[in-house]
C-alpha cells in the first residue's frame, strides 16, 4: 500500500473575476436578476439540464419574483408513451447499450402546446413572464433575460440512484439507475448539449443548484471569461468515486475517502464529459460541467488538429480501477471502430491501456489469447459460462501476465483483457467509456444483487483471434523506448500500439523537465513523487501545483510548460505520465 497523500478531491479554477461576479442564495439571486429586467414587460426564460430541479427553481423564482404568467415546460411535453415510442429506435432493448442518434430537445414537446404557450407569452398585457425548465428556450426564443441552470451529470447520477429524478419526459422514476443512466447518455444529455450550444454565446446568467440548499448565479460574462482563462492554463476537473463489484481499498487511503462505502472500484479522475469543473470566485465555488469548456473552446483547448478529427469532443480518458484487496475485473473485449460506427453510431472506439500506478505480490493482467487457445471451443465454454453450466477457465484460453508498478500495458480493440487483483490501475484510453463487452464475470452479482450485463454476441464479433502470446508479449507489454534526456530528467515512450491514436510519454526527473503541448493537448498524472509544480517559462500562467496520482489537462494553446519536484518532493525523483493524440502518422 501507498503512503497516504495530499490528493486534492475538490480541484478548482481560481477565476480573475473576483467574487461579485457570484450571487449565493435565493434571496440574493432574485435580487440580481429583478435588478437586470428592462423597465418594460419582460421574460425570463430559465433553461435546465435536465436533471435540474426545475420544480424548486420554479417555485423559488416565482415566490420572489411574482411573475404575471409562469409556465414549466414539463405541461408542454409529449405524453410519456409518445415520448418512449420516438426514442424506442434509439434505446433498443439492450440494458446498456443504445445508438447514438440526432434527436433534439424540440422532439419532445407537443407541438400544438408549444405553440400556445409561446402566443401566451406573446400576447399578455404586461407584466413579468417567467418560463422554467427543460426547452425553455424554445418557448421563449428571445428572452430579456437568459438563464440557464447547468448541472453535473455525476450529481444527476446520485438524485437517479436515490429515485429523486426519471429521465426527460419519461415516467420512469422507479426505473433502476443503469436504465436511467442509459437513456440519458445517449438521448436527454445529447439533446441538451445541442440546444446548449446553441445558447452558449447569449447566456446572461449561469444558475449552479448542484447544491439544492446552496444556490448560486453568475453573470454570462464572468462565465465566458473563467473558461477563456481556464482554456489557456493547466487545471484539473474534480474527481468522483464509485464502489463496484470488484472494488479495492487502495483509494481510500491514498485519495483520502470517506467511509460507508463497501469499497472504491472506480474513480473518473479526467473524463470531461462525466467530470465536473469548479469556478472559483473569492469563497465560493460555482459548478458546471467541465464539457461546457469543451463545447465553448475546443481549439484553444484541443488544438486546431484535435478539434479537427474529433470536433468538440475531449477525446482522452484517464481514470482509476482500484482492485487492491478486491476481485478481477470482468473478461472483456471492446469493439473495433468499423463495429462501433455500424451498431452504436460511434465515429471512434475505445482503445485503452492499463499502468500500473501499484500493484501487490500477486498482481496479474489478463491480456490476449494463449497460442493453444481454440476460437470454437473458448466461444463454446463461454457460452456455457453465460447459461450458468460452468465457470469459464480464463487461464485455459487468456495469457495472464505478473504486473509491477510502473508496467503499462496496451490494449488495442479487439484484445481479450481485464486486470486482476491486487492492481491499481490508472487507465488510459479514447474516450467511449461505456462500450465495453463483458465476456465473464467470474459468476459474480453486482452491487444491486443482480447479474451484471454480459454481451457475448458482441464480444465474440469482435475478438482478434490472431493476438496471441508472443504477439502480445512483442506488442503490449512494456513496450518502452528511450526519447530524449537532459539536466536531471529522461523521457521514454511506454506506448500506445501503432493501431491506437494516443500516444504516451513517461518523464524521470529530479530537475525541471521542459515540455511543450505541440498543439494538441496534454493529459498527465503525478505517477510517481508527493508533489510536482507546473510553471509557464514565459508566465503565461501561474505556477500550479499537482500531487501524487493527480491528473492534470494542459491545453494545447499553452504550449511550452515546464514540470519540476516541489514541496515534500523536492530532491526526491518523480514520475509523469503524458497523453496525447498522435498528429502524425
Amino acid at each position: 500500500m501507498t503512503r497516504k497523500s495530499n490528493y486534492d478531491k475538490a480541484p478548482f479554477v481560481a477565476v480573475d473575476d473576483g467574487p461579485k461576479s457570484c450571487a449565493v442564495g435565493w434571496l440574493e439571486i432574485a435580487g440580481r436578476l429583478s435588478r437586470a429586467l428592462p423597465a418594460k414587460p419582460a421574460t425570463i426564460c430559465v433553461e435546465c439540464y435536465p436533471g435540474a430541479n426545475e420544480l424548486q427553481i420554479f417555485d423559488e423564482l416565482s415566490r420572489a419574483l411574482k411573475p404575471a404568467l409562469a409556465l414549466r415546460t414539463t405541461a408542454l411535453l409529449k405524453t410519456s408513451a409518445e415520448i418512449d415510442s420516438m426514442l424506442a429506435p434509439a434505446l433498443g432493448d439492450d440494458r446498456v447499450f443504445g445508438r447514438m442518434n440526432d434527436i433534439v430537445l424540440e422532439d419532445f414537446f407537443d407541438s400544438g402546446k408549444l405553440q400556445d404557450a409561446r402566443s401566451k407569452i406573446e400576447d399578455r398585457p404586461a407584466g413579468l413572464a417567467l418560463v422554467v425548465g427543460a426547452g425553455a428556450a424554445l418557448v421563449a426564443p428571445n428572452p430579456d433575460i437568459l438563464v440557464y441552470a447547468d448541472m453535473a451529470r455525476w450529481e444527476i447520477q446520485q438524485r437517479q440512484r436515490r429515485k429523486q429524478i426519471g429521465n426527460l419526459g419519461a415516467n420512469n422514476l422507479a426505473e433502476s439507475p443503469a436504465q436511467k443512466y442509459k437513456r440519458a447518455y445517449f438521448v436527454d444529455w445529447r439533446a441538451a448539449d445541442r440546444l446548449k450550444k446553441q445558447l452558449w454565446n447569449r447566456i446572461d446568467f449561469l444558475l449552479d443548484t448542484n447544491d439544492p440548499a446552496r444556490p448560486k448565479l453568475m453573470t454570462g460574462d464572468a462565465l465566458r471569461l473563467a473558461l477563456s482563462q481556464t482554456a489557456r492554463r493547466p487545471f484539473r476537473v474534480v474527481p468522483f468515486f464509485d464502489p463496484g463489484p470488484w472494488g479495492g481499498h487502495w483509494m481510500e487511503e491514498v485519495c483520502d475517502l470517506p467511509d460507508g462505502q463497501p469499497n472504491y472500484a472506480w474513480c473518473f479522475d479526467c473524463v470531461p464529459e462525466e467530470n465536473s469543473l469548479l469556478l472559483g470566485f473569492g469563497n465560493e465555488r460555482v459548478e458546471i460541467p467541465a464539457v461546457d469548456l469543451v463545447f465553448s473552446h475546443p481549439r484553444e483547448l484541443l488544438g486546431d488538429a484535435i478539434h479537427a478529427r474529433f470536433g468538440a469532443e475531449f477525446p482522452i480518458r484517464f481514470d482509476f480501477l482500484d482492485t487492491m484487496g478486491g476481485g478481477n475485473l470482468s473478461l472483456q473485449v471492446h469493439p473495433l471502430t468499423e463495429y462501433i460506427q455500424a451498431a452504436f453510431g460511434m465515429t471512434y472506439t475505445q482503445d485503452e491501456s492499463y499502468y500500473l500506478l501499484d500493484a501487490g505480490s500477486e498482481a496479474t493482467v489478463y491480456l490476449g489469447l494463449r497460442d493453444d487457445a481454440d476460437p470454437e471451443a473458448m466461444a463454446s465454454q463461454l457460452r456455457a459460462a453465460q447459461d450458468g453450466e460452468v465457470p469459464f477457465d480464463a487461464e485455459r484460453f487468456v495469457n495472464r501476465f505478473p504486473a509491477a508498478k510502473h508496467d503499462h500495458f496496451l490494449i488495442p480493440a479487439g484484445t481479450v483483457h481485464c486486470s486482476g487483483k491486487e492492481s491499481m490501475v490508472l487507465e488510459i484510453s479514447a474516450t467511449p467509456y461505456i462500450f465495453t463487452f463483458k465476456l465473464w464475470d467470474w459468476g459474480r452479482l453486482g452491487l444491486d444483487g443482480e447479474p451484471r450485463p454480459i454481451h457475448l454476441n458482441h464480444g465474440l464479433a469482435n475478438i482478434q483471434w490472431d493476438r496471441r502470446t508472443e504477439w502480445v508479449k512483442n506488442n503490449l507489454v512494456n513496450r518502452v523506448s528511450p526519447v530524449a534526456s537532459g539536466d536531471g530528467w529522461r523521457e521514454e515512450r511506454t506506448g500506445l500500439h501503432q493501431l491506437e491514436f494516443i500516444e504516451t510519454r513517461r518523464h524521470w526527473f529530479t530537475g525541471k523537465v521542459p515540455h511543450h503541448t505541440n498543439g494538441t493537448v496534454n493529459v498527465v498524472n503525478l505517477v510517481q513523487g508527493q508533489e510536482a509544480t507546473v510553471e509557464s517559462p514565459e508566465n503565461k500562467f501561474e505556477p500550479f501545483v499537482v500531487h501524487y496520482a493527480e491528473t492534470f489537462i494542459v491545453p494545447a494553446a499553452v504550449g511550452k510548460y515546464t514540470v519540476r519536484p516541489s514541496g515534500p518532493a523536492a530532491g526526491t525523483e518523480c514520475a509523469t505520465l503524458k497523453a496525447f493524440v498522435r498528429t502524425n502518422p
